[in-house]
């Protein structure tokens, strides 16, 4: 099993970033992936959806908070976007290159994850079976990213790293987590 922690990094910019931390860890057991979200700070500050007793598939979740990763096969141009919602909304799209071909990935009929939202500590887990999208000897590139708005409507982009000169979480020099 390869276990990484990570630990996300607001995008400089004009904007002060919210007083929080984000943080968790990602695995990878043969073709099996968890990662988990560790959201900590002044929450009532930031906008978060409440959760939804019919928690489905939508588009653009990333226009709220957000909490994402982007999946890669090593050395292939193609890629795919996860995007968690706090309300338990998902969506995963497959991207043929760059931003580029972006769709819907069909081979998920539905993304299962845990939330847990207390005063201070927000919670994300998701436990995945990749065999749907890839084998299990090839190796993956992972970016791990976050996108938090606030109460005012302010949006702060968070990742492991960033590589351009705008937040840009679909930068293949910025998926650096190896599994």
């Amino acid at each position: 099993m390869n276990d990484q922690i990570f630990s996300l990094q607001p995008f400089p910019s004009t904007e002060s970033p919210p007083n929080l931390k984000i943080a968790g860890n990602i695995a990878r057991n043969g073709n099996k992936l968890a990662i988990r979200y560790l959201l900590e700070g002044d929450l009532k500050e930031i906008a978060i959806v409440p959760p939804s007793k019919t928690p489905s598939r939508k588009h653009e979740l990333w226009e709220d908070t957000c909490f994402e990763f982007f999946l890669s096969i090593k050395d292939s141009a193609q890629y795919w976007e996860f995007n968690l919602s706090p309300a338990g909304h998902w969506n995963v799209y497959r991207l043929d290159g760059y931003r580029q071909g972006m769709q819907e990935e069909t081979a998920f009929e539905k993304l299962p994850f845990n939330v847990q939202n207390q005063t201070d500590v927000l919670t994300l887990a998701l436990d995945i079976d990749l065999d749907k999208i890839i084998s299990v000897e090839q190796l993956i590139e992972v970016a791990i990213t976050t996108v938090i708005k606030d109460r005012e409507g302010e949006v702060t982009y968070w990742a492991l790293t960033h590589k351009g000169a705008e937040a840009d979480f679909h930068l293949r020099d910025s998926f650096i987590v190896k599994l």
